[in-house]
């Protein structure tokens, strides 16, 4: 007989949608029904995914845990983007999650990583980043960009693209990067198998704007092609200003959500750097 835990491993190529082992994710209804859950979300909440489906998710998680994701999903309600809390305990279990939220017309996305510990390490060296770009100009202001970001995340590459210029800071060779599209916010470890939501023939569905949404075949061959193991998206946007930090590793990092936080402050400050530069 199957076990839950070979269940919750099982992937089939026709999966419309999947995320990576080392995240948990559970979409909810408005009202935070169970509508769908990852197949290994046993190991987080020691229920099967079967059981929560169609359940509200008070009956899983204790009442303080809840308290604390309502009180996230209020401030997230009426906007967009997402928000996190870090070290919350969801049951019995003594390991801390670290959790995000996503709010869609009709469903609200939860995730949850193992929790890093380290509050406020990351989120404390931005400013000091992003004051030292108070003088840079032009190209040298990408360069320094993609270098600061390399410095804040510790990743083997950033490549910062904005528009038709492009910076790049790394440590060592890699091959020429190429754009891949479709490539999730964070990967942590191309090489894992991908875990099955359920139930899996479920019609609308948000799960595919997951931060740990699986990528999919072609991007991960792509990915590989250029020595790419583990890898972090970050987008900014301001003022018509657009781009994207795109930060690589060849070996795989364990999931983050502050670092993902930080790193998207960073973006969004350094956008405004540019604009002021734009204006001089």
């Amino acid at each position: 007989m199957e076990t839950i835990e070979e269940a919750a491993v099982e992937f089939r190529p026709e999966d419309a949608v999947a995320i990576q082992p080392s995240a948990y994710v559970l979409e909810l209804s408005p009202d935070w029904i169970v509508l769908r859950a990852s197949e290994n979300i046993h190991r987080l909440l020691r229920e099967s995914h079967v059981t929560l489906i169609d359940e509200p998710l008070g009956r899983f998680v204790h009442a303080q845990a809840l308290h604390d994701l309502r009180n996230l999903f209020s401030r997230l309600s009426g906007t967009t983007g997402i928000a996190r809390a870090y070290g919350i305990r969801l049951t019995d279990d003594p390991d801390l999650v670290d959790v995000a939220f996503q709010l869609g017309e009709s469903h609200v996305l939860l995730e949850a990583v193992p929790s890093t510990g380290a509050f406020g390490e990351c989120f404390g060296s931005v400013g000091g980043l992003i004051g030292g770009l108070a003088d840079a100009q032009g190209q040298a202001l990408l360069d320094n960009g993609a270098r600061r970001m390399r410095a804040l995340t510790g990743y083997d590459r950033v490549t910062l693209v904005c528009g038709d210029k492009r910076a790049e800071s790394s440590r060592g060779a890699f091959p020429q990067p190429n754009p891949v599209d479709d490539v999730p916010a964070i990967i942590a470890d191309l090489e894992s198998r991908p875990v099955s939501l359920f139930p899996r023939n479920a019609g609308e569905t948000s799960v595919g704007d997951a931060l740990m949404c699986s990528a999919t075949s072609h991007a991960s061959a792509a990915l590989r092609d250029q020595g790419i193991r583990a890898s972090m998206r970050v987008p900014f946007a301001y003022d018509g200003i657009g781009g994207e930090f795109r930060c690589d590793s060849r070996t795989p990092r364990e999931p983050c959500f502050e670092m993902h936080a930080a790193a998207e402050l960073f973006a969004q400050l350094f956008a405004m750097q540019l604009e002021i530069d734009r204006l001089r």
